[in-house]
């Protein structure tokens, strides 16, 4: 998993609420694996592509000035519905490192952490705000510092965030769950020999 230190990058905004998981991206092409051959175009594919396969102009990762985005910026309860993890992965596909929002789906927050996107929760006013900026400003950006736990609007002005610190240790070390196990190899080498010597009888 790739680390998250700090980010300044493009931000896009997503201005509709209750963006579901279905919307960003659709059942159909749930069946296939991550990483594969054009999954960066699953991406809300549906509102971003027409039947032809051509760009519709008007979504906003198709304007010119957000098509290097790394991060978005979206209104209340992004991410809600089913608990598909390939929303994540196609977000990640695309290169994105962050999502700000009010709220966030419960699952897909938690999907974001186990793939190295670092989801961010901030007042409702100050995440509207923010889109307004992106409007007025197309292609201005933002800082997310997860060190310091906070962005930099493309005003100037910071804003703080909370995260647990479980979580923000694993990001800045570029650990999932498996990745934390392994930390531990030394340790767990160590206690088996250790646990079967004094409980011999569950040995297999």
């Amino acid at each position: 998993m790739q680390p998250f230190t700090r980010v300044t990058a493009v931000a896009a905004p997503i201005d509709l609420p209750n963006v579901d998981t279905d919307r960003v991206i659709p059942a159909r092409f749930l069946r296939k694996g991550q990483g594969s051959p054009g999954y960066d175009r699953y991406l809300f594919h549906d509102v971003r592509f027409n039947a032809d396969g051509s760009e519709k102009p008007d979504f906003v990762l198709n304007q010119p000035a957000y098509r290097d985005a790394k991060i978005l910026v979206t209104a209340e309860n992004f991410g809600c519905g089913s608990s598909r993890e390939a929303a994540v992965w196609a977000l990640d596909a695309n290169g994105f490192r962050s999502v700000i929002a009010p709220v966030l789906g419960d699952i897909f927050h938690q999907n974001c952490f186990k793939n190295g996107l670092l989801p961010i929760l901030l007042p409702a006013d100050t995440c509207a705000r923010l889109r307004r900026q992106l409007h007025e400003r197309p292609g201005a950006t933002l800082t997310v510092d997860l060190e310091s736990q906070t962005v930099t609007g493309p005003d100037g002005a910071t804003h703080a965030f909370a995260i647990d610190p479980f979580r923000k240790r694993s990001l800045l070390e570029g650990l999932d769950e498996i990745g934390l196990t392994q930390t531990y190899e030394g340790d767990i080498a160590a206690f088996e020999p250790k646990h079967a010597a004094a409980f011999p009888w569950l040995a297999p």
